[in-house]
């Protein structure tokens, strides 16, 4: 699942990405001043927060961000959204997302786990509340968060971290490649 989240999110992101990766986060002066600046990654005009990674703890946004809990996102912000789990989901904890303007083209909600569901008469408030909203698991949640935001939709989601996560083969080879190009990047950068 995250695995195919991710590739989904590369497969848009890539061509964004291209310069930008390259680039430090940070870069220290070696003038006298001492100076030290700090360069955003998201350059791009009009670019967009979105979702490069989930666990059972949070998110990790493609500003290198990573956020704690379940949150509220949107296209230039995320906001922490106090709620525990989809039982919470209620009127009043998705009022935000009614109450701009101008209105949403949609709102995702990812609910976690696959079988989770979004209460019926919560749906029915939001619907009459003139909302379009898409309830989807919050690795699907993510990957339609994403499209619909580099398609310059005015698009939110509301998303809670899934509780079950499955891994297979691929994503441990994936993870021990990222942590050896990680260990053998240190290193080199103290060779030199």
């Amino acid at each position: 699942m995250l695995r195919l989240t991710l590739n989904n999110t590369a497969a848009i992101l890539a061509p964004r990405l291209k310069g930008l990766l390259s680039q430090p986060r940070c870069l220290q002066s070696t003038g006298d001043d001492q100076k030290t600046t700090a360069r955003v990654l998201n350059q791009e005009v009009g670019a967009g927060l979105m979702v490069d990674g989930y666990s059972q703890n949070g998110f990790r946004l493609n500003n290198g961000m990573s956020v704690i809990g379940p949150i509220a996102l949107f296209p230039k912000s995320v906001l922490s959204w106090r709620v525990r789990n989809e039982n919470d989901i209620t009127e009043d904890s998705l009022s935000l997302f009614y109450l701009l303007e101008p209105k949403l083209d949609i709102l995702v909600i990812g609910v976690g786990d696959r079988g989770n569901t979004l209460n019926p008469r919560v749906f029915k408030y939001l619907r009459n509340k003139g909302l379009n909203i898409e309830v989807l698991p919050t690795d699907a949640a993510c990957t339609t968060f994403n499209f619909l935001n580099d398609e310059k939709r005015y698009v939110a989601a509301a998303l809670i971290p899934p509780t079950n996560i499955r891994s297979d083969e691929e994503d441990l080879v994936q993870t021990q490649r990222r942590r050896n190009q990680l260990f053998l990047g240190t290193l080199e950068d103290e060779i030199v």
